[in-house]
């Protein structure tokens, strides 16, 4: 049960809006983000996993929690949304670009169909909503814009080479605004997590992996809570966990060409032991239907 805010107690803030606010990283974000806000909108495209994520947040004392069932990488769904939460006077001080995709494999086997919704929706609504909703906020003096990147903003990735270029453009898109936005009241924070405990790993295909069953990954409620926490100190990166932080240290000094290298190898090791546990679940599984 939440414990953080009473029945009593005074909001921060009037509202927040966390895209791909249903489920890991994204839920525990607007669990943190519902503590602190009189109303929350969270987006989500899986309207029956949107509705059990609004479920739960309505559990937080004084939060009125609106769900948004829409898929980003539409056409037009970020201005729909947008002048929905005009149309229903929602102040927005917080808000979350979390919602993302990945796709794993060599660039010139994934179709144009994938590459086009991952860069719509990494990138592109991404950048929409944070231009909807950075004046108001300045015209305020005061807000907070949280955009989810990644380790992977750091350095070339081959055999996810869209997603590892989606969250570079991410950082730097971030770190520019940032700069520009100093002295308005408004922040923009990065927030770069390494491998976490999530659904993206399933949605990538990675789930079986040897990274992804390694029992030290963080959690979602660990990065989420450090996330946050960063936003409203607003720093401009944030980097969770001290392997990370080491991680980008060091990238600085390996040459591109061998980075690029090393990046190659640990992806083609990882998607190598994910099929082989997955193949051996699905035998083991057949073997034990069969006796």
């Amino acid at each position: 049960m939440f414990s953080k805010s009473s029945p009593m107690s005074v909001k921060k803030f009037t509202g927040a809006l966390i895209t791909g606010g249903a489920r890991g990283i994204g839920f525990e974000l607007a669990k943190n983000a519902a503590l602190d806000c009189e109303t929350i909108v969270i987006i989500n495209m899986n309207e029956s996993v949107l509705l059990e994520a609004g479920k739960e947040l309505e559990k937080i004392p004084e939060v009125n929690v609106i769900t948004i069932s829409k898929d980003l990488s539409t056409h037009g769904a970020v201005e729909e949304i947008f002048n929905e939460i005009k149309n229903r006077k929602i102040q927005i001080d917080i808000l979350i670009n979390n919602a993302g995709i990945g796709a794993f494999g060599e660039f010139r086997h994934l179709s144009k169909e994938k590459n086009f919704t991952m860069l719509q929706l990494n990138i592109i609504a991404l950048t929409d909503f944070t231009k909807l909703f950075i004046n108001e906020m300045i015209s305020r003096k005061n807000g907070y814009i949280l955009n989810i990147a990644s380790l992977a903003a750091f350095q070339p990735g081959p055999l996810m080479a869209v997603y590892y270029a989606s969250k570079a453009y991410v950082l730097s898109f971030s770190q520019s605004i940032a700069r520009e936005l100093k002295g308005t009241g408004v922040s923009v924070t990065a927030l770069c997590p390494g491998p976490t405990k999530t659904y993206f790993q399933t949605r990538v295909g990675s789930e079986n992996s040897w990274l992804s069953r390694w029992s030290q990954l963080a959690s979602a409620d660990e990065v989420a809570g450090y996330g946050y926490r960063a936003m409203l100190k607003r720093k401009t990166v944030a980097i969770p966990g001290i392997l990370n932080s080491l991680i980008v240290f060091m990238i600085r000094f390996i040459p591109r060409n061998l980075l690029t290298n090393i990046v190659y190898m640990l992806q083609k090791f990882n998607r190598q032991t994910s099929r082989k546990i997955s193949t051996q679940k699905i035998n083991e599984k057949q073997h034990k239907n069969a006796a």
